[in-house]
């Protein structure tokens, strides 16, 4: 019974989608292609394992990079590498680049998809109510201008819901997706922050560590500038009084 059911909704949708003209094979490229690129991004951010590491866990990767696995691992490898500030910036600006923009692009095209996908449906009632329009021009008035009118409007109309069958599933599907490049952005720019702090810190060592030896060596020459500057000390005889004088003579 089952199988029957399935063949019998089979043939009927065949015949609708037979049923809307030339108009639901431009319908159908739009369908494959908005939804082809849609499951496309949807794989592609799973893969990211963004959200199924926690920023504890990766937070202590940072510090440890035998630890690192998976995606974010890689992710980490990339942008710890950089032995400036400078440099750092650099390689989150190449990383956005290269994960980021595909993405948009996509869901650009998505954008268009669902868009269209309602245009190309007016195509068709168009086509379909013209096709309707001549049969009554044509047509005699019997059971053949009546099949050619059926036939029209059957045409308008089947484009017409085909279009917003495609259009609506389509937008929800590209604002969930929106959403989730949002999320995975804002990852990004998380772990931007994180390390760039990181990197400051190290900068800072670094920068004392190499400033010590340097503020020694100033100390013991302001030491040596100290001690040379001071006034020497000369050895007076002591004077005699005037009456151990005149008793001496």
């Amino acid at each position: 019974m089952a199988m029957e059911q399935l063949r019998s909704l089979w043939e009927q949708a065949v015949n609708i989608w037979l049923s809307g003209g030339w108009a639901m094979i431009a319908l159908a490229v739009n369908a494959m292609v908005l939804f082809t690129l849609g499951m496309h991004v949807l794989l592609k951010l799973r893969a990211k394992g963004y959200r199924s590491v926690s920023e504890k866990i990766w937070r202590h990767w940072i510090d440890h990079p035998s630890e690192r696995r998976g995606p974010i691992g890689k992710l980490l490898d990339f942008v710890t590498g950089a032995r400036s500030l400078k440099q750092a910036a650099v390689f989150f600006e190449e990383l956005k680049t290269t994960e980021v923009v595909p993405f948009e692009r996509d869901l650009r095209v998505m954008k268009v998809c669902v868009s269209a996908a309602p245009l190309l449906g007016l195509l068709g009632t168009v086509t379909g109510m013209l096709a309707t329009f001549g049969a009554l021009a044509t047509g005699s008035g019997g059971e053949k201008t009546m099949s050619m009118v059926a036939e029209g409007i059957s045409e308008a109309l089947v484009t017409t819901e085909t279009g917003l069958i495609i259009a609506l599933p389509g937008l929800f599907f590209q604002y969930q997706l929106t959403r989730q490049l949002e999320r995975y952005k804002a990852f990004l720019a998380h772990l931007e922050a994180v390390c760039t702090q990181q990197q400051h810190c190290v900068e800072k060592e670094r920068r004392e560590q190499l400033e010590r030896p340097v503020r020694r060596t100033h100390r013991k020459v302001a030491r040596i500038e100290t001690i040379q500057r001071r006034p020497e000390r000369t050895y007076r005889e002591p004077s005699r009084p005037v009456r151990q004088r005149e008793k001496v003579a």
